[in-house]
């Protein structure tokens, strides 16, 4: 053999050499070797589950007559509630139909969550989700404990028109009438109707005198 042979021989020998203990160093570590050859594969190890933290639930499709009292008395059967509150109107005070509600135990929220969507009640199918820890709002419980009242926007209107007004007070509004007026005559001669409006008379007319009728006629 010549000692270009000899030379290429030694050098086949060592690549398989090197080859099998890189095979033998993956067999090793491995857990599964596959029946039709090759490289060996560990087996994953299964991951933790990811604990739950979340406590607070939103519910929508709120019934009408399911309040704060009704809540509270249907959903303390899973787990003691921390707060509970029904977004409302500001001006009328009527339930917007959604809410939260706030459970002490992430456990019993999440199997709240779980088993009470798409419940039926009172011909509406709740809908519930959990809200991440980092998701809830700062304000969401703002006044919770307080009982809602709501503004009484007529009595504010009222008061507000019945104030007394200055002499340049009354100008203005007598102004603003006269030109509102001006504009509705023009709409109503465009329109080819024949009317003519009535004139108006200012607040600086003095108002007529009252007429008493408890007073006995002689």
């Amino acid at each position: 053999m010549g000692a270009k042979a000899k030379k290429a021989l030694n050098k086949k020998l060592k690549k398989n050499s090197s080859q099998l203990s890189i095979s033998r160093r993956t067999n090793e570590s491995s857990d599964f070797l596959p029946l039709e050859g090759g490289p060996g594969r560990r087996i994953s190890e299964p991951e933790e589950p990811v604990k739950e933290t979340a406590t607070v639930l939103y519910i929508g499709h709120i019934p009408h007559g399911f309040y704060e009292e009704q809540m509270q008395g249907f959903f303390q059967q899973f787990g003691k509630i921390k707060r509970l509150r029904i977004s409302r109107n500001r001006k009328t005070g009527k339930s917007k139909h959604y809410g939260f509600l706030e459970f002490e135990n992430p456990e019993v929220a999440k199997v709240v969550a779980d088993e009470m969507n798409n419940y039926l009640l009172f011909e509406h199918n709740l809908q519930l989700s959990l809200i991440p820890p980092e998701r809830v709002h700062p304000k969401l419980w703002k006044g919770v404990n307080r009982r809602f009242k709501p503004v009484d926007w007529k009595a504010i209107a009222r008061k507000q028109h019945n104030k007394e007004r200055t002499l340049e007070e009354h100008q203005r509004m007598v102004k603003g009438i006269l030109k509102r007026n001006e504009k509705r005559d023009k709409r109503i001669k465009a329109a080819g109707i024949d009317y003519e409006c009535p004139d108006f008379v200012g607040p600086i007319q003095a108002a007529p005198k009252k007429i008493k009728f408890d007073e006995e006629e002689d």
